[in-house]
């Protein structure tokens, strides 16, 4: 059944108190039984965009344009990437294949002030890793079947009015609360989280590394929750 889906107001708001980014997610609550991904990916691009921009790594300096939306509606997370790039890179298509060498973009939650966080990354083509774990090794891998419970919707198209032309790709994704299978919750509605979204290519002709809320670190490394930014559904 289709439904007239709208935001009761705009909640998506980005700070910054002394260098760490915070989020409000806005709760969308007229999304209810069957999703439609077209309907939230229009729904998303009415919203304000947060801009993954920071390359904390100076000898990559490849720098692809990429935003985000995201919002809830207190049982999955809604998140929208757009991606601007001069080359993509789609090979994995299993679960937990190593998309971070693809064109990938990622994110990365721990709920309250637990130690332990999510790892949830995706390529181009939708194909979903995840993990979980209180540090960059020894993480556990997330079972296939929870990980098929995600949805994705994926466009593509060349953008040739420009001096080099560029590849636009754009995926909207529903994950829903029971991926976070370390936890039990009825609702992710009020949860204060910590996160950072990034932006990656490994095996790309031109590697990069993008983050949302900057990293002080002498290598790539995303695992560090440290430098998480704050964000709080509403």
């Amino acid at each position: 059944m289709r439904t007239h889906l709208t935001f009761s107001k705009k909640l998506v708001s980005e700070t910054n108190y002394n260098g760490v980014k915070s989020l409000r997610i806005p709760f969308l609550s007229d999304v209810t039984g069957n999703i439609r991904l077209d309907e939230i990916s229009t729904l998303l691009d009415k919203q304000e965009k947060n801009f993954i921009t920071i390359t904390p790594w100076t000898e990559y300096e490849y720098k692809p344009k990429v935003s985000f939306t995201i919002a809830h509606n207190r049982d999955h997370i809604f998140i929208k990437y757009d991606v601007e790039e001069i080359e993509v890179l789609a090979r994995y298509r299993k679960i937990n294949d190593p998309v971070y060498k693809d064109s990938c973009v990622e994110f990365f939650i721990g709920f309250a002030d637990e130690r332990a966080y999510y790892n949830i990354e995706f390529n181009r083509l939708g194909t979903c890793l995840g993990r979980f774990g209180t540090e960059r090794e020894n993480r556990t891998e997330l079972p296939v079947d929870v990980l098929k419970t995600i949805k994705y919707e994926r466009t593509l198209k060349e953008i040739k009015n420009t001096t080099d032309p560029t590849i636009n790709w754009t995926l909207t994704v529903a994950v829903p609360i029971q991926v976070f299978c370390f936890h039990h919750f009825n609702s992710i509605q009020h949860q204060k989280t910590k996160m950072n979204f990034f932006k990656c290519g490994d095996d790309l002709s031109q590697p990069h590394y993008l983050a949302w809320n900057n990293i002080i670190s002498e290598k790539p490394d995303f695992h560090l929750p440290e430098f998480f930014g704050y964000a709080e559904f509403m």
